[in-house]
């Protein structure tokens, strides 16, 4: 049996080398200093930060008790913003698919497609939703097209960028098998890589929409339709009994969400 000494080179046994040690050490330290270059570049105002505490007890206090006297117009708006949600998600699948079939390198059918496809995942991927939003109201004007087709620019990426990486790691044993007996490319794609993808793209759809549906409750700050308009409406003329009814309709909203989503993922997977 060898000793510590012959083994690590020193008599007692530590996790670290101080060589080690002096390396993380340094690391750390280069990280703290890091952090305090970063506050010290940026403008806070310390005194609204100090006094946050018995701000948020005061709007607290002007939130109660919810006002439900608009629930119905709420409701309403709620249903909206599933509906931009759900028509988003829809079309986002249908457009991602080809470019999931182009973007994986196992299957586009050349590297000017390859590029092209990654081009427009890295493109929708670069853009928040609500930059899309704010680009769509313009074009569309305000309402939930612009809201739908902001969601829907968005979610190609995330949904085409999951896809393509599930296609490239497929079995090509099936593949294969397939070419050789002669089978048309057609044939190939539904009956050796549909079948082994579809698992990643019931669970990409299903968790795509329920980050959707959180996504949609905010695009109405800029116009693009659901709760967001009548939040900021209510946000703007101070009337924060009906604020705090929005809220929860939208804390109720998501939940439902994750519950929708939790029984498909059991149902379907």
């Amino acid at each position: 049996m060898t000793s510590i000494r012959e083994q690590f080179g020193r008599d007692d046994w530590t996790r670290f080398t101080p060589k080690q040690k002096l390396t993380r050490w340094g690391i750390l330290l280069g990280c703290a200093l890091a952090i305090v270059w970063a506050l010290s570049s940026i403008r806070v105002v310390w005194a609204w930060v100090w006094g946050a505490p018995e701000q948020i007890g005061d709007l607290f206090g002007r939130m109660y008790p919810p006002d439900p006297t608009n629930l119905a117009t709420i409701l309403k708006v709620l249903w909206d913003t599933v509906n931009i949600a759900t028509f988003a998600t829809a079309f986002a699948v249908l457009l991602s698919l080809p470019v999931a079939y182009i973007s994986a390198q196992n299957t586009t059918p050349n590297r000017a497609t390859l590029w092209l496809g990654r081009l427009i995942l890295v493109t929708s991927r670069s853009v928040n939703t609500i930059i899309w939003a704010l680009l769509f109201v313009a074009i569309f004007g305000p309402g939930i097209v612009a809201g739908i087709v902001a969601i829907m620019f968005r979610s190609v990426g995330f949904i085409g960028k999951l896809l393509g990486e599930a296609i490239e790691e497929i079995d090509t044993r099936p593949v294969e098998a397939l070419e050789a007996t002669g089978a048309s490319r057609f044939k190939v794609i539904v009956y050796a890589i549909i079948p082994q993808v579809m698992p990643t793209f019931w669970a990409v759809t299903i968790l795509r929409w329920d980050i959707n549906l959180r996504e949609s409750t905010v695009l109405g700050l800029v116009g693009a339709g659901g709760i967001g308009i009548i939040l900021q409406g209510a946000i703007d003329t101070f009337n924060w009994p009906e604020v705090a009814t929005i809220l929860l309709a939208i804390i109720a909203l998501v939940i439902a969400g994750e519950v929708v989503s939790a029984f498909l993922r059991r149902r379907i997977l």
